[in-house]
């Protein structure tokens, strides 16, 4: 019998470990995230499953050439393209105790897994995951990815901007202990997005345990325009209105919006609010700048203002579909 996480020892007789990976359109970053999937130090069983929705690249081709190559490497249909059915189509067909779940364009150190499985053990945590490293290649990407991994940007959570390990409200990605995704069901395959924010939910009301640790880091690579940018976090604010409140991107956005119109009409101290805005946006900008190509800088009070208000916007017109958890 495959030992378990709690009692296999150091050395020989890890745990097995299945790596679940949603792929949709990832001929750029695939073989290069799959890449540091095998190239893993863990000495356990760790197999691989691509769970391959209905793309419209070469992902599908480059797939089927990492399964030929390596034994490890299994694929799995997804036809809805949808993130929480890959997962759960990609669990259903995992065969070890511990699951942790990649993303296709997600770049991983040699130690990842065996550092989530160290951490399993040490904290009986039921999931545990690290930080989400944005880096940005373009200069519009690194401003993205300064502003995606500060407070100013995207708040506290720790998987963005770090901090100490501990109990948390959810991390990025993650590694589970299988049986709570047995009995929680998995992903709720409603969510199209803010599916992990979700399932940390159900964890943590059910009493277990989350758990961040910054030695588990993943690197991000962000999205290439501003277009791509906006469309991403009015989908985050969308989903994410569904399983939390935070309300500092919708306030943002109502002030700006009823400053900026009652200004114009002729009552002249409402522009304070649509100033005072500007002016955080460009100093906090240029704190989180330093050191930053001269236009990565340059992109970066565009950028933050992109994601504050795409984010307000998206959950503010999040549907009452959405808001009942029917998707």
């Amino acid at each position: 019998m495959e030992p378990s996480v709690e009692t296999a020892p150091t050395g020989p007789g890890w745990p097995g470990v299945s790596v679940v990976m949603p792929v949709l359109d990832e001929e750029r970053h695939l073989r290069t995230a799959v890449g540091t999937v095998l190239g893993q130090d863990y000495t356990g069983p760790l197999e691989l499953v691509l769970a391959l929705g209905p793309s419209r690249d070469r992902t599908d081709e480059i797939a089927s050439e990492l399964a030929a190559e390596d034994p490890r490497v299994r694929t799995v249909a997804n036809p809805t393209g949808a993130t929480g059915t890959a997962l759960n189509l990609a669990i259903a067909a995992a065969q070890h105790d511990v699951v942790v779940r990649l993303d296709g364009h997600a770049l991983v150190p040699a130690d990842y897994v065996r550092v989530a499985v160290e951490t399993l053990r040490r904290t009986g945590a039921d999931n545990v995951g690290g930080l989400m490293a944005a880096e940005g290649v373009t200069d519009f990407e690194r401003a993205v990815a300064a502003a995606m991994t500060s407070p100013i940007g995207v708040g506290q959570a720790s998987f963005h901007t770090g901090g100490e390990e501990g109990p948390a409200p959810t991390v990025y990605l993650g590694a589970f202990r299988r049986e709570v995704l047995d009995r929680l069901g998995g992903y709720d395959e409603s969510f199209l997005r803010a599916q992990d924010w979700e399932l940390n939910h159900r964890i943590r009301e059910g009493g277990g345990l989350v758990w961040f640790t910054p030695a588990m880091r993943v690197s991000y690579r962000p999205r290439s325009t501003l277009r791509a940018l906006a469309k991403q976090y009015r989908d985050y604010g969308r989903w994410r209105r569904v399983v939390m409140r935070y309300l500092a991107p919708p306030a943002a956005v109502v002030g700006v919006v009823a400053g900026t119109v009652v200004g114009v009409a002729g009552w002249r101290p409402a522009l304070v609010v649509p100033a005072g805005y500007a002016a955080g946006v460009l100093v906090g900008a240029a704190l989180v700048g330093r050191g930053l190509p001269p236009r990565s800088r340059a992109w970066l009070p565009l950028v933050l203002a992109t994601m504050h208000g795409a984010w307000g916007i998206g959950f503010l017109t999040s549907p009452r579909s959405l808001r009942s958890g029917r998707g």
